[in-house]
């Protein structure tokens, strides 16, 4: 078995590979016929083999690189670690607006950011670790390459695993648009920033997505001078106009300096510096120079090299694995989860298709017991600062399916925990079937949104309405509060003429 590295070269990422890829890992001999066979140790396959052997099913496990996937190694984990770091050192710039003194020599620690990042990932990696899932949870660990080779049958580097079912959860990758040069010149990617430990003067980041947009700020809060280049007129085109206005105006007024519809001509290396050759928006040819570029758009699904067209299982190479709303493949046997067949390309939704997968693969019988992936509620977040997280329909959703909606918006500032914080800048709105308090969608801008929107993802789930959070008793202060006042907007057309008069009524006999 090769063994992997993982850079920089240091004690943190030499625990993380023990952990989920170990250079001494010995691949047990296979024990027979396996009730799943699962590619891929990201969260999707990661949750099938566990959910799957906790309810007495044979699984084996196969993964050829990181256990974990992008979440834990190049993703969710890493990324976060730097948002707080970066978020931290935003407030300690602030302190003389909290009436504490900010030393003179006050500067970001990028190296010490980036170590700490490196720290929190590698404590963290046990969880996804290749003998935990063996001796926790009785799943067969294989790493290596997994190729099907017939009907019931997949090739781990030489040995044979027969299955019932298999599933597919081999994620996505990074990729680069086809901007001449860019290759040659060398970029980072949300699979290679990671490595860093020197700080880029000057960063360009091509795109403003979410990605995009998190690491833009991130990095320009530790100290770099950061452009994005972005071929729309605004950041994260899909949330919420409103949404993205605010976390637009909080990105530049950290400093960032965006260029909206600007097409990249080509990228060339001049000494040590990248000259990226644009067109902007008003049609003028310029040259930006920068330290390193980061390419913060475009994902591909892993779906080489598995045989996947010996055993009938229909791609495309941009897209990933079709599956029916039951995660099946064109192949009746064998499933997929995660990036590598979903739209939703988050990690909560890997955790939530592969449970999905379990119930159809192993206790459906027929059409009795299946599950749906489209009856999933899901939210979703971009930790940027404030953070946008949303769930539901937004309002065009809502029109383009015809349905009417009433719109009730309540500014952060309402809550005066967020005021004490620091923290009103944002919003929380939420739409209801017109005429009813029936919630259809909901978007929180918050420095907390992330936390504040399982609220809404419940009340949908369990069809609970707007007015029900008006009953509800927050502890006071928190920034929670400000989902009660936009209850509270509902309450408030309730007070219909007819009510009123017999409130007034009623009060006439109360004095």
């Amino acid at each position: 078995m090769s063994v992997l590295e993982v850079l920089p070269r240091d004690a943190h990422n030499e625990q993380l590979v023990a952990h989920v890829h170990p250079p001494d890992w010995k691949n047990p001999d296979p024990s027979g016929r396996y009730h799943l066979v699962v590619l891929g140790a990201g969260t999707a396959g990661l949750i099938t083999a566990l959910v799957a052997s906790g309810l007495g099913a044979k699984v084996a496990l196969v993964e050829r690189h990181l256990m974990g996937g992008d979440c834990l190694n190049v993703g969710c984990v890493p990324s976060k670690a730097i948002i707080r770091s970066a978020r931290r050192l935003h407030e300690a710039g602030q302190n003389g607006f909290l009436g504490l003194d900010v030393p003179d020599d006050f500067a970001p620690d990028f190296a010490g950011a980036m170590e700490r990042m490196r720290e929190i990932r590698a404590r963290i990696s046990h969880e996804d670790s290749a003998a935990r899932y063996r001796d926790e949870f009785g799943v067969e660990v294989f790493l290596g390459d997994a190729r099907f080779t017939g009907a019931d049958t997949v090739d781990v580097d030489g040995t044979t695993l027969e299955f019932a079912k298999a599933v597919i959860c081999t994620g996505a990758r990074a990729t680069a648009p086809p901007i001449p040069g860019l290759a040659e010149s060398g970029y980072l990617d949300n699979e290679t920033v990671f490595t860093l430990t020197d700080r880029p003067k000057r960063l360009g980041v091509i795109g403003a997505g979410p990605i995009g947009c998190e690491l833009a700020q991130s990095f320009q809060r530790l100290g770099s001078e950061v452009t994005i280049y972005e071929r729309m007129d605004q950041i994260l085109v899909r949330e919420d106009p409103d949404a993205a206005r605010i976390v637009q105006e909080q990105i530049e007024a950290d400093g960032v300096n965006m260029l909206f519809g600007t097409s990249l001509n080509r990228i060339e290396t001049r000494g040590a510096e990248k000259v990226v050759h644009l067109t902007t928006a008003d049609g003028q040819e310029v040259e930006h120079v920068v330290d390193e570029i980061l390419v913060g758009a475009g994902r591909a699904p892993n779906v080489e090299g598995m045989g996947l067209e010996e055993v009938g299982v229909t791609f495309d190479p941009r897209i990933g694995i079709e599956v029916n709303d039951h995660l099946q493949t064109s192949n009746p046997r064998i499933f997929a989860a995660g990036d590598v067949c979903m739209q939703w390309k988050f990690t909560h939704a890997a955790d939530a298709a592969a449970k999905i997968v379990v119930q159809n693969a192993l206790f459906s019988f027929g059409p009795l017991g299946k599950k749906k992936l489209s009856d999933l509620v899901m939210p979703w977040c971009t930790y940027t600062d404030p953070e946008i997280a949303h769930v539901g329909l937004y309002e065009k959703d809502a029109q383009d399916l015809g349905i009417a909606v009433d719109t009730f918006q309540i500014d952060m500032a309402a809550a005066n925990r967020a005021v004490t914080d620091g923290e009103e800048t944002g919003f929380v709105k939420v739409h209801v079937k017109q005429g009813t308090d029936e919630i259809v969608g909901a978007t929180i801008v918050a420095s907390h949104a992330g936390d504040l929107i399982t609220q809404f993802t419940l009340a949908i789930t369990q069809k609970i309405g707007l007015g029900a959070f008006g009953n509800v008793i927050y502890p006071y202060p928190t920034q929670g509060e400000a989902i009660k006042r936009a209850a509270g907007l509902f309450t408030r057309t309730r007070l219909t003429p007819t009510v009123q008069r017999l409130f007034d009524f009623i009060l006439k006999f109360r004095r």
